[in-house]
């Protein structure tokens, strides 16, 4: 089928968005939490498969990894940076212990080497490479929380959407940037690595367009989350509660 790979790419994009929708209108911010976690822990694990998208080679990890931005953006926007931070902190830990808990597992002499060789494909453990993902997480996804909290001062609360894609895109590129730099300086011609560092950013920049829609949404889940509970409790106090503009 012509351009299958570049439909399921298109698909996977809003699919991602639409789950962190989901699990925010369910669970609200613990649920912003315990996505972070997984989306890490998924994206390092799709990351072991390269597919072709529009002529371009990426890995398929770069989707799922992206959109863990409008978690970071979400919660500083309604709880501020230092709960934002503290998002970042959790999807570093889920990664710790995910990466030694299953490199552990390896050690273990294996019954059958089907299921063994399949987790080593997977979890193989490369310092370098580790090195280089765990030190562009923390520094692009700081800087989104940093970013995102700078310009909300600077427009005193306005322009959702610019705030999110200056902050969002700006951090793709810190994140890109430092991956690449350390995981392949010295081990790929600078030229190539100049191409495979565009090609990666030109993917995170159409991700980080397409979430817009989606930090405009989960402000207004939080709001009313916020409005439902607040009313429930000056109900049962005998107030009225008014939400205020939209």
């Amino acid at each position: 089928m012509p351009f299958f790979n570049e439909i399921l790419w298109l698909l996977f994009i809003p699919l991602n968005f639409v789950s962190i929708t989901v699990i925010q209108y369910f669970f609200g911010e613990r649920g912003l939490f315990g996505y972070m976690g997984i989306a890490v822990f998924l994206a390092n694990i799709q990351t072991v498969k390269v597919v072709q998208i529009f002529g371009l080679t990426s890995v398929l990890g770069t989707v799922t990894y992206s959109t863990t931005f409008l978690i970071t953006d979400l919660l500083t926007e309604i709880r501020g940076k230092e709960e934002a931070k503290r998002a970042v902190l959790f999807g570093l830990a889920c990664t710790i212990i995910s990466t030694y808990v299953m490199y552990y597992s390896l050690l273990f002499i294996p019954y059958e080497l089907g299921g063994h060789e399949a987790l080593s494909t997977i979890f193989v453990f490369m310092p370098r490479i580790a090195v280089a993902s765990v030190l562009a997480y923390l520094v692009s996804q700081l800087h989104d929380v940093w970013a995102f909290h700078f310009w909300k001062e600077k427009t005193k609360g306005k322009y959702l959407w610019l705030r999110n894609n200056l902050s969002t895109m700006v951090s793709q590129f810190i994140d890109t940037s430092v991956f690449c730099s350390v995981a392949f300086w010295g081990v790929m011609p600078q030229e190539d690595l100049y191409q495979v560092i565009f090609t990666m950013y030109l993917f995170k920049l159409i991700i980080a367009i397409s979430d817009t829609p989606f930090v405009y949404l989960g402000t207004y889940i939080q709001r009313r989350r916020w409005y439902t509970a607040d009313s429930e409790e000056k109900g049962r106090n005998g107030e009225t509660f008014d939400m205020g503009d939209p």
